[in-house]
């Protein structure tokens, strides 16, 4: 028994050894247990070496670039639930461990990320590669849209994820309203590289180019801030901060006939630069609480269509956005111009004009906080609406000249209206080139056809006013190819313009200049080309010469020659009979 007794005390003592350990391994799985549910990147960290930081371990999030489609204005955002479901448990855990190691601002986001959609491969939009090169020209370190993985968007940020769809943001970390879309890199799926965290931009953004040389009519300067015109060296100054980007500096003539060398050797060259030296600035003399927009009357003004295709259409689609409330700024000023145009150019400025050579001598510094240097032109005598930054179409143009001069009627006589009024018929004579020589035959076959006819004899000198009332009281305009028929737009919306088009292949020219003018501002064209028969040429020139059989080939020796051979090289007698049903066409179209 007392063996049994020593045996069963043995067995009781293990028994307690036995428990005591169940006990301690126990609790040490339940511990690691725990430790390892609350710490699920343990395994990933384990995997990077003593030297690893968390850093590192987080330096995967979004390591992503994409090309943007088009332009800033053409993006689209769209939301991407940037955590796994099997990782949102441990949110808590990585918001600690970012907090610690970062000693940046950090900005928070719940559940979603705005990144920027894009088209991969293919051609990039020729509004690109033009920013591109203005970048190139004016020096900025403007960050490229595509970079590779080194110069990624370094970043701070972590997101911070909830079971919720809520995206709004912690109270005590504000998420700014302009955030810098991150770009994205594709995975070789295809599929966007989603990760835990997304890095956030801490480093200064450049600013966006001073100037736009990508239009083929015009290069532009656009910039806002402290803006400083020294007008005695014919430049503009913008002092802003050395962080914004490397200064840059570039040379404009704000005319828009970009490439034409003849007429741009006519119009000023204004300097247009960036420093970040407050103390080399010039000082300002006088300051305005407006914009400035500056242009030149140099070039061709002083031919009516130039007038207005290279500076009052454009003019206006520049400065009527401000409601009045800019100051224009002109070089190469002829008081004669702003005499004759003082009507218009009170309409779209409050301000008296600055002559900027009269200003340069006077040593004077004029300071606004924005400027726009040259003018938005787009084709002649034509505002395209989708190219237009206010939407502004042709005809509000001509409804704006109108209600300047004070034109009454914005509708043509119409046939049967009951008044027994004969619709009005006015002819431009032109006299030194493109005569028409039997403009007599032409006024009697008008009348015949039921027209008032009303001859006028349009000249440079001409008051605008006077002309825009007689042009108004009309509901047809006829004329030879040429600057006279830029009188159109004082016309009634709903009257016709009839086209004269000399001999020569200059149908192209005849619809780009006055053509689709007439379409766009909401008038009805009828366009007339004579034959050779109607021609002087005839008379000058064999009947076999080339300039009868093949006059587009002489297009190739330049403009002058088409000019002065083509266009000034001959007067014009109209076949009555081939030209009556032009006439009575005209006619007709004030029946509706």
């Amino acid at each position: 028994m007392k063996g049994s007794s020593g045996r069963l005390h043995a067995l009781r003592f293990e028994s307690q050894r036995f428990r005591l350990l169940t006990i301690v391994v126990g609790c040490f799985l339940i511990s690691l247990t725990f430790l390892l549910s609350s710490r699920p990147d343990a395994t990933v960290f384990s995997t990077l070496g003593p030297r690893a930081s968390f850093e590192d371990a987080r330096r995967p999030a979004i390591k992503t670039l994409l090309r943007s489609s088009s332009s800033a204005a053409a993006t689209r955002d769209f939301h991407v639930d940037i955590l796994p479901q099997q990782q949102r448990d441990a949110r808590a855990h990585l918001q600690h461990g970012i907090d610690q190691a970062s000693e940046r601002t950090t900005e928070w986001v719940k559940d979603t990320v705005i990144i920027q959609e894009s088209t991969d491969g293919g051609e990039r939009p020729e509004e690109e590669e033009a920013a591109e090169r203005v970048t190139a020209d004016s020096g900025d370190d403007a960050a490229s849209a595509v970079a590779d993985e080194d110069n990624a968007v370094q970043t701070t940020a972590a997101v911070e994820t909830e079971t919720t769809t809520s995206t709004s943001t912690r109270p005590d970390h504000p998420v700014e309203e302009k955030k810098q879309r991150l770009p994205v890199k594709l995975q070789d799926g295809g599929e966007h590289a989603l990760t835990p965290e997304l890095r956030e931009t801490t480093h200064s953004v450049d600013r966006q180019p001073l100037c736009d040389f990508s239009d083929f009519r015009t290069d532009i300067c656009d910039f806002a801030g402290d803006v400083r015109m020294a007008a005695n060296s014919s430049e503009f100054v913008l002092v802003e901060s050395a962080a914004v980007g490397q200064p840059a500096s570039h040379k404009v003539r704000p005319y828009p006939r970009k490439g034409d060398e003849t007429c741009m050797g006519r119009v000023t060259e204004i300097t247009v630069r960036s420093t970040a030296d407050v103390a080399s600035a010039p000082p300002c003399t006088r300051t305005h609480d407006v914009p400035a927009v500056t242009f030149s009357i140099g070039g061709y003004t002083g031919n009516i269509f130039h007038d207005f295709s290279d500076v009052i259409v454009p003019l206006y689609n520049t400065v009527q956005r401000y409601r009045g409330g800019v100051q224009l700024v002109m070089a190469n000023v002829a008081s004669w111009w702003l005499i004759k145009y003082d009507t218009l150019l009170r309409e779209l400025s409050r301000h008296a004009p600055i002559d900027l050579a009269k200003a340069g001598a006077a040593g004077e510094v004029h300071c606004f906080p924005h400027a726009v240097v040259s003018l938005r032109a787009h084709r002649e005598l034509i505002i395209e609406r989708e190219r237009s930054l206010d939407g502004l179409a042709t005809p509000d143009f001509t409804r704006f000249l109108r209600g300047a001069l004070s034109l009454p009627r914005d509708a043509p006589t119409r046939l049967g209206d009951g008044t027994g009024r004969r619709p009005r018929l006015l002819i431009i004579s032109r006299r030194r080139t493109r005569l028409l020589l039997n403009l007599d035959a032409v006024v009697r076959a008008a009348e015949e056809v039921g027209f008032e006819v009303v001859v006028n004899e349009s000249d440079v000198a001409n008051d605008i006013g006077q002309v825009g009332r007689l042009i108004n009281s009309c509901d047809v305009l006829l004329g030879v190819h040429g600057a006279g028929l830029t009188n159109m737009m004082f016309l009634p919306p709903g009257a016709t313009m009839v086209q004269v088009v000399p001999w020569g292949g200059l149908q192209w020219i005849a619809r780009m200049d006055y053509g689709e003018p007439a379409e766009a501002m909401g008038f009805k064209y009828i366009q007339y080309e004579i034959a050779v028969p109607e021609s002087s040429l005839k008379d000058k020139y064999p009947a076999g010469d080339e300039i009868f059989t093949n006059p587009t080939g002489l297009h190739k020796r330049g403009f002058m020659f088409m000019k002065q051979t083509l266009m000034d090289g001959q007067d014009i007698t109209i076949d009555i009979s081939r030209f009556r049903p032009v006439l009575q066409q005209a006619l007709d179209n004030l029946a509706n």
